[in-house]
């Protein structure tokens, strides 16, 4: 039987799925079509690598590490929903809830001394940041907004907020001696190895990490932000901040980036309240009270200190001296430096840009903010489009081109693959990326504290990227513009690769661009005011940016883009949305029942699942289903059947409700095959029949808190029970397979 694997995660996507894949299931089955579930949340990945501490019965396999050998198989067919990429904050917070519910897992080291600590935290490194991504992502990524989510987002626009031609609304970041500045970049002639050293000033070695495989054509590069020039810059900005009066935000990817930007975010702590760690900071240190963790991490640890008191009165001093910073939360007092992960740079920014350039300040009004984003690498392209913005307006949602995307992002490709490869440094000297006959290919002077990190981006993803490019480009007949950066080193390498590459392809007739990633910018954003398309073909940092960007401006949010990975030997890989806002729903959820997560990535990625199943295999119930569910998908947005966000209307459950509905309603008219038709038109027929009596008994639930039994593992039984309160829905549910049986 032909297999969609269905990703167990996290948060609100996870409630969401214990309402949804019922659906999916029974619908599915109709086809031949089994959906089985792999758990790779956050609590999943943490139980299985610590098996050899646990029971049997609460043993679990590697389901991630399945999941990676499957991607690199043609059949693979995987709908991806998102997950946890966990800062240190959130890894302690799942460990603590584990304990709590039984599992004998050991204590986060933040200082590891001994080899069992050692040997915990490696295993614990395993799950911070964006752990899951690269190993499924053995593919480039394929963005886009669907013609029905366009059109819909068209008739029906989101709120813009208006831009005046005095905003203050900038973006800072550095010019020197950050990782643009500083980085290197070689291709590898040969297969071999590769290592990282330092070689300290007093002659020291130490290996950064031993020897690891290479491939000829690859591309490697290496980097370092120097930490003096970092705090130089911070001091200025947080001094500018003040001085023209507007909000202090910094935007980093502490998620993804899970070695390099809790670092940085350290340093902008320690900047912005440098009397307090010039007095305190041997206490806070020796309390495991870091800045990298987050000033919220700090706060709640000095009752523990005896002069915790006068440490939390110096820093409410130093945020009142200091420029308003702007807020996660202002009515919790919970702010930009609070959490690493609470401002990601990709969503954050394009949020920032929708509402007049505006953050919300600790009054709990919006105001115009300094966003500060250290590394100049692509800060640029906020620049540009707070540029365009300040000097024409908001862009108009009923008007507005689209920007999708080709990212080049199979194999761990550049930055996002360096976590293995990043260093605080301990001791002036030089770090050296060395081959296996010792040749010097790259190397930088540190100092002590400078970050430093290699990446790599392997041949053959960049021939998969360029061909995907070409191929999106002629298939909606749209200009493909690849952003790549003449005057960085690793973008030199990568433009004289697709220069090799691009004559392999069919390219008359297209428009296909390179340019950097601040003229690109401007090029789209001028075509989008026209109404007109474009393809940004980027590295994987830009695709993360890029998909959230556009998508947000244009669409009102990301999740509702179509995102398709082509595994490069023949599966898919089905990602369905961001989950940035998913922390929220689940509190709302808990508190009054109500969970307004919004499904239709789920339901996009589904369609496009079915299809890869139908070209793959022939099966043409898949084809139907793929086919049918767009349509459906289409009448879903036109009836307005999203959740809403009030307790007492239609939430996540009901949209599920509603989209099988129109999902079977189309079933029914389909004339491909009259005996699928026939069985769900007495499916269609049930569920209008009883429209009234299910949403009855999905909206009398409202209103009240919601047990789960657990935030990041939830009891099972418990969100069974939450997430499917109607039992005339789930009883017809469960008569559909005897209907086409």
């Amino acid at each position: 039987m032909a297999k969609i694997i269905y990703t167990h995660t996290d948060e609100a996507p996870l409630l969401a799925t214990y309402s949804f894949l019922p659906v999916i299931a029974a619908y599915a089955s109709t086809a031949g079509v089994e959906v089985e579930t792999r758990d790779i949340s956050l609590a999943g990945r943490i139980i299985a690598l610590f098996g050899d501490r646990l029971t049997p019965e609460q043993q679990i396999d590697d389901a991630l590490a399945e999941l990676g050998a499957l991607a690199k198989t043609p059949e693979a067919n995987i709908i991806k929903l998102p997950n946890i990429s966990a800062s240190v904050p959130q890894l302690k917070a799942a460990i603590a809830e584990l304990l709590s519910q039984g599992y004998a897992l050991p204590d986060y080291p933040d200082d590891p001394s001994t080899d069992e600590d050692i040997d915990v935290r490696s295993r614990y490194d395993k799950v911070k940041g964006s752990a899951v991504n690269p190993v499924l992502r053995e593919g480039n990524s394929d963005r886009r907004a669907p013609a029905s989510v366009k059109n819909y987002a068209r008739q029906h626009p989101h709120s813009m907020g208006a831009w005046s031609t005095d905003s203050k609304t900038n973006v800072a970041t550095m010019t020197d001696d950050d990782f643009r500045a500083n980085e290197k970049s070689v291709v590898i002639e040969s297969d071999g190895t590769i290592e990282i050293q330092l070689i300290a000033d007093d002659g020291s070695t130490t290996v950064l990490k031993p020897a690891f495989p290479v491939l000829a054509g690859e591309v490697i590069d290496a980097t370092v932000m120097r930490v003096a020039a970092l705090d130089a810059f911070l001091t200025e900005q947080i001094a500018r901040a003040k001085a023209e009066g507007v909000l202090f935000s910094v935007h980093l990817k502490a998620t993804m980036m899970k070695v390099s930007d809790p670092i940085i975010f350290g340093h902008v702590v320690r900047a912005f309240l440098p009397e307090v760690f010039a007095q305190y900071g041997d206490d806070l240190a020796a309390a495991g009270l870091s800045p990298s963790n987050g000033l919220g991490s700090i706060l709640a640890g000095l009752d523990a200190l005896p002069n915790g008191a006068e440490i939390k009165a110096a820093i409410d001093q130093g945020i009142a001296d200091g420029p308003a910073l702007a807020m996660v939360d202002s009515d919790k007092g919970i702010t930009n430096l609070h959490v690493p992960s609470d401002v990601i740079v990709d969503a954050s920014m394009p949020a920032m840009i929708r509402t007049s350039g505006h953050m919300w300040g600790p009054d709990g009004a919006e105001g115009d903010t300094l966003a500060i984003i250290p590394d100049s690498s692509y800060a640029g392209v906020y620049q540009t489009v707070i540029d365009d913005c300040r000097a024409h307006g908001a862009y108009d949602p009923t008007t507005m081109g689209s920007v999708s995307n080709v990212g080049l992002m199979a194999q761990a490709a550049e930055e996002y693959g360096s976590h293995d490869k990043t260093f605080e440094i301990a001791a002036a000297g030089t770090v050296q990326v060395v081959d296996g006959n010792g040749a010097v290919l790259l190397e930088h002077a540190v100092e002590p504290g400078d970050v430093w990190r290699a990446c790599q981006t392997k041949d053959v993803p960049i021939q998969d990227w360029v061909k995907l490019a070409v191929t999106r480009a002629r298939a909606s007949k749209t200009p493909a513009v690849f952003w790549l950066d003449p005057t960085r080193a690793h973008d030199t390498n990568l433009i004289a690769k697709v220069e090799k590459y691009l004559p392999d392809h069919d390219t008359d007739g297209l428009q296909i661009e390179i340019m950097s990633p601040v003229e690109a910018t401007q090029f789209s954003v001028d075509r989008i005011r026209k109404g007109e398309d474009t393809i940004s073909v980027t590295g994987n940092v830009l695709r993360d940016y890029n998909t959230d960007l556009f998508p947000i401006l244009e669409l009102g949010t990301s999740a509702k883009m179509l995102s398709i990975v082509p595994l490069i030997n023949g599966g898919g890989l089905f990602e369905t949305g961001a989950g940035g806002s998913a922390p929220k729903h689940v509190q709302q959820l808990i508190k009054e029942d109500h969970l307004r997560w919004d499904s239709l990535g789920e339901f996009l990625a589904l369609a496009s699942s079915f299809e890869h199943m139908a070209t793959t295999t022939g099966n043409a119930r898949a084809q139907i289903l793929a086919d049918t569910l767009d349509r459906a998908t289409g009448t879903f947005l036109n009836e307005n059947k999203s959740p809403s966000r009030k307790v007492g209307e239609i939430d996540n459950r009901g949209s599920h409700f509603y989209l099988a509905l129109y999902w079977a309603q189309e079933l029914a008219k389909q004339t491909e095959d009259a005996e699928l038709a026939a069985g769900f038109a007495a499916v269609a027929d049930d569920l209008a029949a009883n429209e009234a009596k299910i949403n009855e008994e999905l909206l009398a639930v409202q209103g009240k808190p919601a047990d789960i039994g657990g935030y990041f593992r939830p009891d099972d039984a418990k969100v069974t029970a939450v997430m499917r309160p109607s039992d005339t829905f789930t009883g017809v549910l469960a008569d559909l397979s005897s209907r086409l049986g």
